[in-house]
């Protein structure tokens, strides 16, 4: 692969090169062009010009969008009423018919013991790694991953990575985006950083990263959280929220957890963390009442017993959410303003007029997500990370008692990251929510969190 003075509207590359059987990790944060970058690889990019130009054909690709679509095809798949128990999905060895001839890429991704597993029954960690396996025994010459670190845990980013040290050895050539320079291992030896639109700088690691890593650092002081205002709801006293005594899930005969005791009153903020596949998002869905699980459970919610006869939308009111499940949902047209304002009622899409000040606000949360400017742009034309932040700002619209994050900074580069997280503490600083959060990653403790619910602790 070479290119030479590349020349588009939002991409500027005045010289990359890659070599077969080499691995390049490709920096750029939300906006920085490196979305048409992608794109190039991929070859959707049009009306550019070049004074040289080689690129792969038919890459093997895995994006987000990916896994969207295949969790939609699944949906649709889905004979759970016409069976007298839940239909598992296609199975993974399915996905995968030549698994026995790469035993080891299996081995080094953890999924060998899946693949009798359907697809319904798979974490979103194992999930995105079956996708992963599927591309890379495609038979392609070159890989193009799409920020394939999120929504893994730490085992998982390390399976990734022993499983990237293969690739090459097989003369296969691997583009890896990522939006986070935490996430370059420590074996990565190119490093590519695009930034205003214009590949910046290409080479080796040892190289590239310092020079990157002090811009990132002046970037993160100049920073500020915007202007966004924030509905001003004060807790008038400290209330239970969540009480669960022994609480226990289970996916037919597989047990994710059982013993787990969590409670939260106001300003509890709790983080919960876990490796992926022990029931992290499935506490939250028990939670939200999206599992039948809450009815068996010994849950007391806002002080109440779950199952008194209060509706699933009067708890739904008191809480905002964020989760992967929420994001495949939507599937509906809507810009990215009524998608914001649709947290307000709680609907997938949005399906009255809204006020004024209502608008007034949902402005006000794109201004802050960096997004004032794709207030009126289609939400599924938005990018990945772009649609996971619109959600950020439904969820936070209206204020809620209880705010449950799964997973929110999936799709978020560094710098949003950071932005999200002082967010956050803003929340709690000013007690405008109490926060529940779910995340695999080691490096999103806040001092604001009074409680760590290490899940893996009560797997079962």
């Amino acid at each position: 692969m070479e290119i030479y003075n590349l020349q588009h509207k939002e991409l500027h590359i005045p010289r990359f090169s890659a070599g077969p059987g080499q691995a390049w990790y490709l920096f750029g944060e939300n906006g920085s062009g490196i979305e048409r970058l992608i794109d190039l690889f991929a070859g959707r990019l049009e009306g550019y010009v070049a004074d040289h130009l080689e690129l792969p054909e038919n890459p093997g690709i895995l994006s987000f969008l990916d896994q969207q679509r295949l969790f939609e095809e699944e949906l649709r798949n889905d004979d759970s009423d016409f069976l007298d128990r839940p239909d598992p999905g296609t199975l993974v060895r399915e996905f995968l018919p030549n698994h026995r001839e790469h035993r080891d890429l299996l081995l080094a991704l953890g999924m060998e013991g899946c693949l009798d597993k359907g697809y319904r029954q798979l974490s979103s960690g194992q999930a995105r790694k079956l996708l992963l396996l599927g591309v890379v025994l495609g038979g392609h010459s070159t890989l193009l991953l799409e920020n394939p670190y999120d929504g893994l845990d730490i085992a998982s980013c390390r399976q990734l990575d022993d499983l990237l040290q293969l690739l090459p050895q097989r003369g296969v050539t691997v583009l890896v985006t990522i939006a986070d320079l935490s996430q370059l291992p420590s074996w990565a030896e190119n490093l590519a950083v695009v930034a205003d639109g214009i590949l910046q700088d290409s080479g080796p690691v040892t190289e590239v990263l310092p020079r990157w890593q002090a811009r990132a650092a002046e970037r993160a002081r100049c920073r500020s959280l915007g202007e966004a205002r924030f509905r001003q709801r004060q807790a008038a006293r400290e209330e239970e929220l969540i009480a669960l005594n022994g609480g226990f899930a289970a996916y037919g005969d597989q047990r994710l957890f059982s013993g787990l005791h969590l409670h939260v009153a106001s300003g509890d903020h709790t983080l919960i963390t876990g490796p992926n596949g022990c029931g992290k998002s499935t506490l939250l869905d028990i939670i939200c009442g999206d599992n039948p699980k809450c009815y068996a459970n010994d849950l007391r919610l806002f002080g109440k017993k779950r199952g008194q006869g209060e509706s699933i939308w009067q708890i739904k009111r008191e809480m905002g959410l964020v989760s992967p499940a929420l994001h495949r949902e939507h599937r509906v047209p809507g810009s990215a303003l009524l998608i914001v304002l649709s947290g307000l009622y709680d609907t997938i899409g949005l399906y009255r007029r809204p006020a004024s000040a209502e608008l007034r606000e949902a402005r006000q949360w794109l201004q802050w997500l960096d997004l004032a400017n794709q207030a009126e742009t289609p939400f599924r034309r938005l990018s990945y990370a772009e649609q996971r932040r619109v959600l950020i700002g439904r969820a936070m619209i209206k204020g809620p008692r209880l705010l449950l994050l799964d997973e929110p900074t999936h799709g978020l580069d560094e710098a949003n990251r950071q932005a999200f997280l002082d967010l956050l503490q803003r929340i709690a600083d000013e007690r405008l929510s109490t926060i529940v959060y779910v995340s695999h990653r080691q490096d999103e403790y806040r001092q604001f969190f009074r409680q760590h619910i290490r899940l893996e602790t009560y797997a079962a």
